[in-house]
Formats: structure tokens, sequence, C-alpha cells
């Protein structure tokens, strides 16, 4: 049966949900951006992600955007909140207001909708939530979505799991599984605490794959061995696979730092060795790639592209910004080429987006991915990209 749905948060995660339940429901998409709503508005997807413009542009969608909070929750059995929460280094855990600001306006209403948290949140998060409020009907669902390729993760999801406890929970699952387009999808039902760290041990299993490779490639380097050979050689084992095995930079982006730091801060009161070096280790790889940088003497050091992967036009918490902070630090002079960035100065560091002239002025390039466009200078690019895949 349809049914009336706020999304409270447009970002990735937010939209693309909105946008997959919109399909058979009427989804109000709120969020305190007008230029986000305007661009929903006129059907064009506020960020790079295809099946998003695709389906905002050629789908049959009943989705309302909005900037009024409490008609779209007036009119809402189900609210989702996909709000941001940061990674607070002064007190090591989540920024969490956004969440609570909007659950406080929820609660407050002449509403009593079911209330989902999509938004990444401490172990333990929901359950406070439920006895600080006074408010059973809060459940988390932990969202698995590649940045520039939400929409098409939400449409066929690697697992949908739900946390909580509520009469119309298995309708709310169906729900999910209804809207998707894939068959046969692993669906899960647990305790709020048991799916928020599903959640965080799941991004910070993959920060430890990401950080292992790249100690691997550390160790070639020095050595002087062939790391893609070593890698091949290992993923053949079907126990291991070959996949998330291209050494890079550092694992960066919105989700897997600061879960990973979120996680340990969990353990303070559990032992543990592995959880912390996942953190660790990924300072020691970007210190160690600045290193070998510095060593080199740049006379202009380039900088190729500091979005996260092909296809994004995000670089939140790209592992190169603090590649750059370092080397700035260390006084190399840094110049950058990122097409998405207008400003003339970033990073206290001049921004060049003609690629000739950049190719042409650097001494030498480092680049976390190799693309097709710099392969006619590859000779003065510094790059551990061993199989070209993000």
């Amino acid at each position: 049966m349809k049914k009336n749905i706020c999304v409270v948060g447009l970002g990735y995660v937010g939209l693309s949900n909105a946008i997959l339940l919109s399909q058979k429901n009427k989804v109000y998409a709120y969020d305190h951006d007008p230029e986000k709503i305007s661009a929903i508005e006129q059907k064009q997807s506020p960020f790079n992600d295809q099946y998003i413009s695709d389906f905002l542009l050629n789908k049959k969608l009943d989705l309302v955007p909005t900037d009024n909070f409490e008609k779209a929750i007036n009119e809402s059995e189900i609210v989702i909140l996909a709000t941001p929460t940061d990674f607070n280094t002064t007190n090591n855990n989540f920024d969490t207001s956004s969440i609570e600001s909007s659950l406080h306006r929820i609660i407050s209403s002449n509403n009593s909708p079911l209330i989902i948290i999509k938004s990444t949140i401490p172990i333990g998060y929901t359950k406070s939530l439920i006895e600080k409020y006074n408010y059973p009907r809060i459940l988390f669902s932990p969202e698995f979505l590649r940045e520039g390729k939400a929409l098409y993760d939400c449409l066929y999801p690697s697992r949908i799991i739900i946390g909580g406890e509520d009469p119309l929970l298995n309708d709310l699952l169906d729900m999910f599984v209804d809207c998707s387009l894939k068959k046969n999808i692993d669906t899960l039902i647990t305790s709020p605490d048991e799916a928020e760290s599903i959640k965080l041990f799941s991004n910070a299993y993959l920060a430890l794959r990401i950080s292992f490779i790249n100690e691997l490639d550390t160790f070639c380097e020095i050595k002087k061995l062939n790391p893609k050979k070593i890698i091949e050689g290992i993923g053949y084992d079907p126990r291991i696979g070959n996949f998330y095995n291209n050494p890079s930079f550092g694992y960066g982006g919105y989700c897997l730092p600061k879960d990973s730091k979120q996680l340990l801060a969990s353990y303070v009161d559990v032992p543990n060795k592995i959880i912390k070096s996942i953190v660790d280790s990924n300072q020691s790889r970007k210190e160690y790639i600045v290193g070998k940088i510095t060593d080199m003497k740049p006379k202009l050091l380039g900088i190729y592209r500091i979005v996260m992967k092909s296809g994004s036009d995000n670089y939140r918490s790209s592992s190169i910004l603090d590649i750059i902070r370092m080397l700035v630090n260390k006084g190399v002079e840094v110049m950058i080429y990122e097409p998405s960035i207008k400003d003339v100065i970033f990073m206290n560091c001049n921004v060049e987006n003609n690629l000739e002239d950049f190719k042409n002025r650097s001494s030498l390039i480092l680049a976390n991915r190799l693309n097709p466009e710099i392969y006619d200078i590859l000779d003065k690019v510094y790059s551990r990209d061993l199989f070209e895949l993000d």
C-alpha cells in the first residue's frame, strides 16, 4: 500500500532513498538548502550521480521537494533521517546534532511517525534516543552506498538491514525490497546496536583491506619488488579475491575515515590492536608518500585531481588533502589541477585548470589515480595506481 514518507537531508543517502521510495510512494524530500530544492524541482541532480540524474529526468516519481519541514512531517507516516554526522576530533565522536535537532522537531509535531535513521551513528545511539525522548518508534537502517553510484546501490542493494522493534518493521522491510530492482535481496532484522555495529565494522573492514594493500605496496617499493604481481598472486586465492586491492595514497572519503575512528572510540574499554592500527596505518601511508615526494625535491609539484574517484565531484576528506597540507608545511610548492574547483587558490595552493598548462608547468605530478589524459607525461608522474581502478 502506498505510504507518505518524508526524507530529511538530501545528500547522497537521502536523495537516493527519496528517489527509490518515490517510485511507489509519495515522498516529501526536505532540505534546508534552497539550491538543492531548486535543482530537484528542475529535475536536476545537485551532485554527480548518473542514475539520480536519469531517474529525476525520465522516471515517473511521486517526489515533492520542499523546504517546509512541518508540513512534510505532519503529512508523513514514515520519516527518514539522512542528515550529516561528521566526526568530531575534539570529543572523538560523531557530531549527531543534526539528527537530534530534526528529531526534536519531529516529536514536537502533531504527528507520531515511524522514524528511520539512515545517518551513520555511534553504537548504542538509537537506544539512547529512544530513552531520552521516550519515543520507541525509532529504528536504524544502515546504508552501504558508493559515492557517484548511490542510487544504483539503493536499487540493487548488497543487503537491507533494519535494527529496532516496531509492529510495522516487516512491512518496512518489504517496502524497501519492493522498490528495489534486485531479486533475492539478503535482508536482516537486528537490534539497533547490532545494526549500528554492522555499519561501522563493515567500513572498518574495507579500510583494513585498503591499509593492508597499501602497506604491502610500501614494502614492495622499498624492497624493489613488483607489487602488482604479488597482489595478483594473493588475489588468486578465492578466500581473498581480486577486489579492493589497488594501492592508493590512503583511504579517504566521507565514510571510511570517520567510521574507523568512531569504531576505535567505541573500543575505549575493550582490548584491541587491529582497530587502532587501521587508523594509524592510514596516517603512516600518507606520511610515507609525503617523504617520497620531498626526497624528489620537485621545483613545482602538480597535484592531478583531488576528487575521491572518477565520476565524482566530491573531494571531502580525500586522502590527498592531508598529503597536500603536509607537503606545503614542508615547503614544497604545490599546484593543483581540479576542474571542479573554480577558485584560483585552494588550500594556499595555486589552481591551474588548463590541463596542458598544468602538465607543462609541473616538474613532478602526484596522481592518486591515473587517467588517459596524463598518459603522455607518465615519465614525470608519481602514482601507486597499479590496476587503474577506483
